[in-house]
C-alpha cells in the first residue's frame, strides 16, 4: 500500500500532485444504496479550497469534485468511489528557482533521498493539495455518521500567542480564522496579518469535538480509538503533536483530580477526551493538536542546492501565512474516517 491508504472496512486511497493533472481519492467500504451527491462533497471541499479570504492563500481553484464510480442515481453501490478534482491554477514556474534547492521546512530533501526524484513544482505529494481527496473520503464518513447522530466539529483555539477563550460553535464558520470566540478571532486575524506583511508566517493549535458517538468503539491494542486518531491527525501536513482532553496538563495534575469519577448519572468529568483503555464511553471525543508555522515564506533563508552548495533561498509562489484555519476541515475529515472504520469493525464484531 506504499502509505497512501487508510483505513480497514472503511478505507481511503489519496492520489495526485500539487501542480499534477489532478488530486483525488478511491473509497472502499461505503455501505450501499446510500444517498451522495457531488454536492455533498463540494461543500466540505469549499471549506478547504484556497482562496476563501484574505488570510488563506489567494491561489484561485474552485476544486470542483466529479465522481467517476461507485455512485447509480444518487445512491452508492457499494463499490469503491472514485472522486476526482482536477488542478485549474497551477503556475509552476513560481517554483523555477528552487528546482535545485531545497526549502527548509519542506518535505523536499526527504524525498529526494528517499526517492531519488522529487516534484519540486509546490512540493508535488508532499504538499498540502493532497488533503482534498481526504476531504473527499471525510465528506462521506461525515455524512453516513451524522445518520447516526454523530456531528464533528473543529475550530482554531490558538494563533501565535493568541488563544481564545469563549467557545460559540455558530461563529466558527463566519470568521475567516475558523475561531469560536468572536473577541479572539480578531486578534488572531491581526497576527496573522502581521506575519504575512513581514513575509513570515505563524502557527496556531486546532481542537476537534466529536459527539454522539456510543461507547464501545476503539480496538486495543494497537487500534484504540485515541492511537488511530493520532496516526491520522499526525498524518496532515504541518501536524506537529496531538492531545486528548486534558493533555499534557495530565502532567501537572494528581490522580484524583485527573480520573473521570462515575456517577449515576454518568461521568463527572471528561479529563480522558472521551476514551478510557482505547475505546469510547459514549463522552465527547476532545482532542488538540499544533500546526507549525508554514514553511514556504518570502524571508530569505540558508540551505544546500542539490551539489551540497550553501545557498540562500526565498520560497515565491501562493501560500497562506496560517494553515490552521484551513486545517480544520481536514482534521474533521481524518476523524470521521477512523470513527465510521472502528465503528464498522465494532458492527462486525458483534453481528
Amino acid at each position: 500500500m506504499a502509505g497512501n491508504v487508510m483505513g480497514k472496512l472503511f478505507s481511503a486511497s489519496t492520489f495526485g500532485e500539487s501542480h499534477g493533472k489532478a488530486v483525488g481519492v478511491v473509497v472502499d467500504g461505503c455501505p450501499s444504496k446510500f444517498p451522495l451527491t457531488e454536492e455533498d462533497v463540494q461543500r466540505e471541499l469549499d471549506r478547504r479550497r484556497p482562496g476563501q479570504s484574505e488570510l488563506s492563500s489567494p491561489r484561485t481553484e474552485k476544486d470542483r469534485v466529479e465522481i467517476l464510480s461507485g455512485v447509480f442515481q444518487g445512491l452508492t453501490t457499494g463499490t469503491p468511489i472514485c472522486l476526482i478534482v482536477f488542478n485549474r491554477d497551477m503556475e509552476p514556474g513560481d517554483y523555477a528557482a528552487i528546482r535545485d534547492r531545497y526549502r527548509p521546512g519542506h518535505g523536499d530533501w526527504s524525498y529526494q533521498q528517499k526517492y531519488g526524484i522529487r516534484d519540486y513544482q509546490g512540493g508535488g505529494r508532499s504538499s498540502a493539495r493532497e488533503t482534498i481527496g481526504r476531504v473527499c473520503a471525510g465528506a462521506i464518513a461525515k455524512k453516513v455518521l451524522a445518520g447516526q447522530n454523530v456531528k464533528i466539529l473543529g475550530h482554531v483555539i490558538q494563533v501565535g500567542s493568541i488563544r481564545a477563550a469563549a467557545f460559540d460553535p455558530a461563529f466558527i464558520e463566519k470568521n475567516p480564522v475558523r475561531c469560536a470566540d468572536r473577541e479572539m478571532a480578531e486578534k488572531m486575524a491581526k497576527q496573522i496579518h502581521f506575519a504575512r506583511d513581514k513575509g513570515d508566517s505563524i502557527g496556531g493549535i486546532v481542537e476537534v469535538r466529536a459527539t454522539g458517538l456510543p461507547p464501545g468503539i476503539g480496538e486495543p491494542v494497537f487500534d484504540r480509538l485515541d492511537a488511530a486518531l493520532a496516526r491520522a491527525i499526525l498524518s496532515i501536513p504541518a501536524v506537529k503533536g496531538i492531545e486528548f482532553g486534558s493533555g499534557f496538563e495530565a502532567a501537572e495534575m494528581t490522580g484524583s483530580t485527573h480520573n473521570d469519577e462515575m456517577t449515576a448519572d454518568g461521568f463527572a468529568s471528561n479529563h480522558a477526551g472521551g476514551m478510557l483503555g482505547g475505546i469510547s464511553t459514549g463522552q465527547d471525543i476532545v482532542f488538540r493538536f499544533p500546526v507549525k508555522p508554514t514553511s514556504s515564506i518570502r524571508v530569505p533563508q540558508r540551505t544546500v542546492d542539490r551539489n551540497g552548495n550553501e545557498v540562500k533561498i526565498i520560497t515565491e509562489g501562493r501560500h497562506d501565512p496560517c494553515i490552521a484555519p484551513r486545517v480544520v476541515p481536514v482534521a474533521e475529515a481524518m476523524t470521521a474516517i477512523v470513527l465510521l472504520d472502528l465503528w464498522m469493525q465494532q458492527k462486525a464484531r458483534t453481528f
